[in-house]
């Protein structure tokens, strides 16, 4: 039996260079912060830029953090096939509105109730679990997996801290349908390390490896 692979985003990229490694490394999806406090943020014509040297099947992301329905209008003007991702107190209405598919961003902590959540945005493409910290953004920190449901009824995205040492290990405890990574593969804010990424989408790849041999 061959079970389904992970799929691999990487978020938060601002240069040339890091978008071809993600190619490379064989990463699905990419992310561009259009959010102005973070230090990952780009402009729209240079998320547009970074976006067109994108191959096809290689998919763009564009993360929002409580944005007027201007600015996420405008951002899928610049970048025509990019899917959203929202990380702010936006309601399902706000996130449907631009008419594309999105992920929704949940901030994971003791108390927080997921299986709730998910029934307030049914047409979401899937859920992005990340840590709970003050302001908006995971801070590269790891949530207790374990606050996991056993059964949530759409796809998981895991996030929040993982890194090339520890990706291995949330794939095979928590099996989501993809990870994100940010922090884990830089060697500054904003600036990634290809042999980090290439190390992060080889750890994911192991550990579906290691599913596949244990389901036979």
């Amino acid at each position: 039996m061959k079970t389904e692979r992970t799929r691999i985003k990487i978020c938060g990229l601002t240069r040339e260079a890091d978008v071809d490694a993600a190619v490379q490394a064989g990463a699905d999806a990419v992310g561009f912060v259009f959010y102005a406090a973070s230090p990952r943020a780009v402009a729209l014509d240079r998320a547009a830029a970074l976006a067109a040297r994108l191959p096809a099947f290689v998919q763009p992301v564009g993360l929002f953090v409580d944005a007027q329905p201007a600015e996420v209008a405008a951002a899928c003007a610049a970048v025509p096939t990019l899917m959203l991702q929202f990380h702010g107190d936006e309601t399902a209405e706000q996130c449907r509105g631009a008419g594309r598919p999105y992920l929704r961003a949940a901030r994971m902590a003791p108390g927080f109730e997921l299986l709730d959540f998910a029934a307030r945005y049914p047409d979401a493409c899937g859920l992005l679990l990340d840590a709970f910290v003050e302001g908006f953004g995971g801070g590269g920190k790891v949530f207790d997996w374990s606050l996991i449901p056993p059964s949530v009824p759409c796809p998981l995205v895991l996030s929040g801290g993982l890194t090339p040492a520890n990706v291995t290990d949330g794939v095979l405890q928590v099996r989501p349908w993809a990870v994100d990574v940010s922090s884990g593969v830089e060697s500054a804010k904003g600036v990634k390390d290809a042999a980090l990424i290439r190390r992060f989408c080889d750890a994911v790849r192991e550990a579906d490896a290691r599913i596949a041999d244990a389901l036979g």
